[in-house]
């Protein structure tokens, strides 16, 4: 039968989560569908120091409920506090409503999350079993890695739950307190779980087998947050990974690497501010867990694309002594972490991953969201039985035509910005988060929440662009304020530089310079589009070669397949359109053999890479470890390789060195020159003061005549030149008249070149950077031992596959 202990009432519906107020708790939690849900206050008891946990449990009924949501006081509860919930209601999973009262649930809007997740049947809402896998081989675990042990037998599946069934509660659970729960710990390698999703409902308790929610109050003894507030057309996004970036680090001490505090160690802001990047981008810190499928091979969820908390910080980041002291400890230190590194003049930018949840299709685990109300929180499919609609790719879809959920998103984005002081956020697979019941749309609500909330639209918005759903690639789609990554931008960079070299190798044709000159202006014709035209400008493109998903920067000239062995799906997994070149031969090439004479080659296509991305208009996107050359050894979705695969490696040979001060010496380019650093796009027409054949924006062949239609449709040019005139500083204190000029040669031969500038410009050029230079200082060691600065009209020689910089300032007129 069901619970009707608390009657419907129109009152307004409280903040959502669990807060502190006086002496215990303000409560509140959605749960549209259920008939009763409990706060469950848990308590840790040991019998022994270093004893395995049990836990107890006392049920408190909340007895008011407006709009679906359930809320409550709850008098004696205080800072530390464990707790989850557990709903009543039908279980009728072909109405998608799976209400389970044996399942205890993390709460949503949890500040903290503590304990890990267990594999077993105990965590799925369905009657499900363990079964072996076969004949899938383990894969060998690195050290670090979470991994299970060995086990021989397998729990039996429970047949007390029947057909539909509404569970209900029980008068005589009311504010008892339950035996101690011991905590579960599943052997799961080579195992896995199997059952129906739509069969009767499971009657084991997962209290022990599941994290808990921990109850945090805010933290007032944090300096304010004063934010860098780095300008779009100055901003150069470094991604990385909390554990990875720093885990190899010897100048970082022991029990501080891959941490939060360990990314804000001196050590590591001096290694990002000399290196000139201005924001650092994390990768997932919402609180995750591993994927069942990936514990059953022995492996883990690295990057943490899994989110089980999207208010809590992934504990698993924090100093052993912060996770000692609980969830606010947790909490403190990533804010100390924003914090130091606002004072060294970094911003933090947050991937979130709001599009879907750890929980996984309808077979998968009971953990939250599923079991308060999996029909408001999902996308279904509308039919019976109700089925997952999956636009992600991870099992499931959180619904953003709903209200909740929306809300739900913009709750935990505020909270990010306001407690952490975060600077802004990287949406992962944002279409997700545009959809309506027709599609993308972007004026969703949702996004009109971003661009409308006085918090969040003063941060930095950043989309992915796509999802694995029905009209899911819109690039460009995105509203202002938000930038997005462009993958048109890495696509075209890699196919002249790699792939169509490697094709023009064998006799084949590539691409021409028609896309690859759009993406170094900007890709106006990308995200020029908007009313009125062209307000979001340059800088709303994100451009990048390389991301966490794909071969790294290094792996590009190395690797032409993947190598994803050991992520234990026989190479299924991961792009296999790379758009690579290994110049010759697969991987690495010894130092003593006769193949070495390609590592010059392979350098100076990283150089190249990095020359357009660092050169181009638009906001550049560097993946860390890139700067020094870091390989993955032609793994391309190494997602599970928290290891030596994944980590940086900090160890560099002379030429990683020589990498390093290249990138360096580029982004001081860029920060020097306004020029190189555009806010909007170019027009192709003079700027106030200019001349009339000083357009802002020339391109020039070989011979310094401009390009003709012609040679744009022709893809076997592959020579082009790029002056972009002085740009108009926003003060007084920007003062930069200097012209650039940017010559590519992606052909496989030495050319010369006619530099242009005639008629646009009376200015000398300097030569500032050649691609074919192995360390910047190599420009004193120019072959030819003459002047460096020359005159428009003079011919100059190019390297195969090379690219030159050169600089015209007023003073040289």
């Amino acid at each position: 039968m069901s619970d009707t202990r608390a009657a419907s009432v129109h009152g307004p519906v409280p903040p959502f989560g669990v807060h502190l107020d006086g002496g215990g708790v303000r409560v509140s939690v959605l749960a549209s569908h259920a008939t009763g849900v409990d706060l469950c206050l848990i308590d840790v008891v040991r019998s022994a120091p270093g004893a395995e946990p049990r836990y107890t449990e006392r049920r408190v009924p909340l007895t008011e409920r407006a709009y679906g949501v359930w809320h409550g006081y709850v008098p004696g509860v205080h800072e530390g506090q464990r707790y989850g919930f557990r709903t009543y209601g039908p279980w009728d999973p072909a109405a998608g409503l799976r209400h389970n009262p044996a399942k205890l649930l993390v709460d949503p809007y949890a500040r903290g999350i503590v304990g890990e997740l267990d594999f077993g049947p105990e965590t799925y809402g369905h009657v499900a079993h363990v079964e072996p896998v076969e004949p899938v081989e383990p894969v060998e675990p690195f050290d670090g890695m979470q991994t299970a042990s060995t086990a021989t037998t397998a729990p039996t599946a429970p047949t007390s739950l029947t057909g539909v069934a509404d569970l209900a509660r029980t008068d005589d659970a009311d504010q008892t307190s339950l035996p101690g729960v011991p905590r579960t710990r599943t052997p799961m390698l080579g195992r896995h779980v199997v059952g129906d999703p739509y069969g009767p409902a499971d009657d084991r308790d997962s209290l022990g087998s599941v994290p808990h929610s921990v109850v945090v109050g805010p933290r007032h003894h944090h300096p304010p947050v004063r934010r860098p507030q780095v300008p779009w057309r100055d901003t150069v996004i470094y991604e990385a990974h909390v554990r990875g970036l720093t885990q190899q680090l010897d100048a970082v001490p022991e029990h501080l690497r891959g941490t939060y505090a360990g990314l804000a160690h001196p050590a590591t802001i001096t290694h990002l501010r000399d290196l000139g990047i201005t924001t650092v981008e994390l990768l997932p810190i919402h609180a995750f867990v591993p994927e069942p499928h990936l514990v059953t091979k022995g492996l883990t969820n690295y990057w943490g694309y899994n989110t089980i908390g999207f208010f809590a910080p992934h504990g698993g980041y924090a100093t052993a002594a912060a996770q000692a002291a609980g969830p606010g400890a947790v909490l403190d230190e990533v804010k100390g972490m924003v914090h130091l590194l606002h004072e060294a003049g970094l911003e933090v930018l947050l991937d979130v991953v709001y599009n879907h949840t750890c929980e996984g299709g309808a077979p998968g685990q009971h953990i939250g969201w599923r079991g308060l109300d999996n029909s408001a929180y999902y996308l279904h499919d509308g039919g019976s039985p109700a089925r997952l609609v999956d636009v992600t790719g991870c099992g499931n879809s959180l619904d953003f035509s709903r209200p909740r959920v929306v809300q739900m998103a913009l709750d935990s984005l505020r909270y990010w910005a306001q407690e952490v002081g975060v600077d802004g956020f990287r949406f992962d697979l944002a279409v997700t988060l545009g959809r309506d019941r027709a599609g993308f749309t972007s004026n969703h609500p949702f996004l009109v929440g971003l661009q409308t909330d006085p918090v969040i639209n003063q941060l930095k918005l950043v989309a992915e662009p796509w999802d694995v759903g029905m009209g899911g690639w819109q690039t460009g789609g995105f509203p202002a304020p938000m930038a997005e990554w462009n993958d048109r931008f890495r696509n075209a960079t890699r196919s002249f530089w790699l792939s169509d070299p490697a094709a023009a190798a064998h006799g084949r044709g590539g691409h021409g310079i028609r896309e690859l000159a759009t993406r170094l202006a900007g890709s106006a014709d990308l995200f020029g589009h908007s009313d009125p035209p062209l307000v979001r400008g340059a800088i709303a493109s994100v451009n990048y070669v390389t991301a966490h998903d794909g071969f790294t920067l290094a792996d590009l000239v190395a690797y032409e397949h993947k190598h994803n062995q050991a992520n234990g799906e026989d190479g299924r997994d991961g792009s296999d359109d790379n758009r690579s070149w290994n110049h010759g031969i697969e991987g690495p090439v010894p130092a003593d053999s006769l193949g070495m004479e390609i590592a010059p080659l392979r350098r100076r296509s990283i150089r190249n890479l990095l020359g357009m991305l660092l050169l181009s208009a638009g906001t550049p996107m560097i993946t860390a470890g890139d700067e020094t050359g870091r390989t993955q050894g032609g793994n391309n979705n190494a997602y599970c390789q928290d290891n030596e695969i994944s980590w940086v490696d900090w160890d560099l040979t002379p030429w990683r060195e020589d990498l390093l001060a290249t990138t360096q010496h580029l982004l001081r380019l860029r920060r020097e020159h306004l020029a190189l650093r555009v806010d909007g796009f170019f027009l192709g027409h003079p700027q106030p003061e200019d001349e009339p054949g000083q357009p802002d924006l020339a391109w020039y062949d070989a011979e310094a005549s401009p390009v003709s239609h012609e040679q744009w449709h022709d893809t076997s040019t592959r020579i082009v030149q790029m002056l972009r005139r002085e740009r108009r500083g926003h003060d007084d204190q920007e003062i930069d008249d200097s012209h650039v000029l940017l010559v590519l040669n992606g052909t496989l031969d030495d050319v010369h070149v006619t530099l242009a500038g005639r008629g646009n410009s009376s200015r000398a050029w300097t030569l500032a950077w050649d691609s074919a230079w192995e360390h910047p200082d190599d420009r004193e060691l120019a072959a030819d031992g003459g002047p460096h600065d020359v005159a428009a009209g003079t011919r100059v020689h190019l390297e195969p596959l090379s690219m030159q910089v050169y600089l015209a300032y007023l003073d040289h007129a």
